[in-house]
């Protein structure tokens, strides 16, 4: 007869009068075994950073701005002023810097860029200084705003050490390029380090292609938002060559500095133990070429930069068609940004200034006129 394979349970049988009840006999259970709890780790080349630096970069810049306007103090400076009320804070004529700011006179004792200064005068640091200037509310705003829209994003992803140098070096880069073509001008603002982050962003996207998804999407809205951005920089008093400059340091950097590690060595790097599979690279074999050509690019990039402009050399006279890089003249506009040179004479508290440029001469009644006051009615004069 053939058994039954299902397991046997002793039972016990009771009987009373008032229930007929069948249990099981009481026997050892073995204990149930619960599965490790599987412990999940950051891995740390896609770890998520608090950004700080990028924001601690706008306050800089921001207290930067207030101390150059306190600095600046136009009342006593100046023949007038916009929003008087700010006392000492108030700004130029809208004719003098249409931006809501210092004088050009401020900005220059500020650290602003200027070629003569950084080659006759031995004073090489204006190249970093000047990223930390601005030239009003206006452009602050617009500098700032686009920093923590773009610049937070990047400093969670890679960390405040690889974003600082990016922005610093890329300012240096833009100022550099800035300094060799447009050299009688000053020039200021965070724009150079600030394109700078934009062409990592673009070199990271390329040498990282493989580890993400939406790929040629993300590609083609950044190209967009490059292309605009240096669009603008064709008009007049904006200093394209600082946005280029900064771009392509920024972009030979983000391939130097952005690189990640591919997903199939981090699988493996951290694989639970007794997890075997075949060796991996670190980084795809275009990774390596894109970091060993840029990084050389960069360092012989800025070093020719910086002795070709200590050298007193005029990158336009080797470009005839460059200046169209940073404006193109139209009807509408002339792309003539010479800084202004007036003549006076001063009988009493009658005051003739003569613009050197349009020929233009106007009296001003302005008893005790400083040298500042007069520098200030010239630059409205020749507006």
């Amino acid at each position: 007869m053939a058994t039954d394979p299902s397991p046997q349970i002793p039972m016990r049988a009771s009987s009373k009068s008032s229930n007929n009840s069948i249990h099981p006999v009481d026997v050892e259970t073995p204990p149930v075994r619960t599965p490790t709890p599987i412990i999940y780790r950051e891995i740390k080349h896609f770890k998520k950073w608090i950004p700080w630096l990028v924001p601690a970069f706008v306050v800089a810049n921001t207290v930067m701005f207030i101390i150059t306007m306190y600095v600046n103090n136009c009342p006593k400076n100046s023949v007038s002023c916009v929003a008087d009320f700010l006392g000492r804070f108030s700004f130029q004529p809208f004719k003098e810097n249409p931006l809501l700011g210092p004088s050009s006179a401020t900005l220059l004792k500020m650290g602003a860029l200027h070629v003569k200064e950084v080659v006759d005068g031995d004073q090489g640091w204006r190249l970093i200084t000047c990223n930390w200037l601005h030239g009003g509310v206006f452009h602050l705003l617009a500098n700032m705003l686009s920093l923590l829209v773009i610049g937070i994003r990047l400093e969670r992803e890679f960390g405040f050490i690889r974003v600082g140098l990016i922005y610093i070096i890329s300012g240096f880069g833009g100022s550099l390029m800035s300094a060799l073509f447009l050299q009688s001008n000053i020039s200021v603002g965070a724009s150079g380090a600030l394109f700078g982050i934009l062409g990592s962003m673009l070199s990271e996207l390329i040498t990282n292609w493989t580890i993400y998804a939406n790929k040629v999407a993300s590609f083609v809205t950044l190209l967009v938002i490059i292309a605009v951005n240096l669009a603008v920089g064709i008009l007049p008093h904006v200093d394209n060559f600082a946005h280029i400059g900064g771009f392509l340091t920024g972009f030979l950097l983000g391939f130097v500095f952005l690189i990640r590690p591919q997903f199939g060595w981090v699988s493996q790097r951290y694989a639970p133990p007794g997890h075997s599979s075949s060796a991996r690279p670190k980084f795809k074999k275009y990774q390596c070429i894109l970091w060993a050509v840029s990084l050389i690019l960069v360092i012989v990039g800025l070093s020719l930069g910086l002795i070709m402009l200590l050298r007193g050399v005029n990158a336009n006279d080797h470009c005839s068609w460059c200046h169209y890089l940073s404006c193109v003249p139209t009807s509408r506009w002339s792309c003539n940004t010479e800084p202004a040179y007036c003549s006076s004479t001063q009988l009493g508290s009658q005051v003739n200034v003569t613009c050197s440029t349009n020929g233009r001469t106007t009296t001003y009644f302005l008893p005790g006129a400083s040298s500042s006051q007069i520098q200030s009615l010239c630059s409205q004069q020749c507006s």
